[in-house]
């Protein structure tokens, strides 16, 4: 299983449900990786895209503890082993795990492969993802060229886990 993010330089990903700042290459990498793929996230995630619609040419599932919810085109789950039990139906390195800062931390144990974009700024963020910097079981294994967005600065890299 895979995952993508967007971090500041302090792994922050989010503020008030929205993301930190909208890159244009980092929304086409985002795009271009994860269509025709599965994507994991939970229902403020899902809540948080246009029109609170589910992301085309993806399969994607959500989870929330609303047994109640609907979404239309989303598979929607109720526990973390349900969603499990649910990706199990695809292969492993086509599942990406796009959000938000729970599922991130619910889910990385069971990631082997990390699409981080790091932002070379600090945001005012409430929610954050792990950092795998510190994580004896992550290591970064490849990183780009730094590229610019205005005066941002970042760079896509990836941190595969250490078995």
């Amino acid at each position: 299983m895979n995952l993508i993010v967007a971090v500041d330089k302090n792994w922050a990903i989010g503020n008030g449900n929205k993301l930190l700042v909208s890159i244009p290459q980092d929304m086409k990498f985002f795009r271009e990786t994860t269509k025709g793929k599965v994507v994991a996230m939970g229902r403020k995630t899902l809540e948080s895209f246009p029109g609170g619609q589910p992301l085309k040419n993806r399969v994607n599932v959500v989870l929330t503890t609303d047994q109640n919810y609907k979404a239309n085109g989303a598979v929607i789950v109720h526990t973390i082993e349900q969603m499990l039990a649910e990706l199990k139906k695809y292969a492993s390195e086509d599942i990406f795990v796009i959000g938000g800062e729970s599922i991130y931390r619910q889910l990385l144990p069971y990631c082997s492969k990390a699409y981080v974009t790091r932002i070379d700024h600090a945001y005012d963020a409430d929610t954050h993802f792990p950092d795998l910097d510190v994580d004896p079981q992550w290591e970064m294994t490849k990183i780009s060229d730094e590229q610019t967005y205005f005066d941002l600065e970042y760079v896509f890299t990836i941190y595969e886990r250490i078995s």
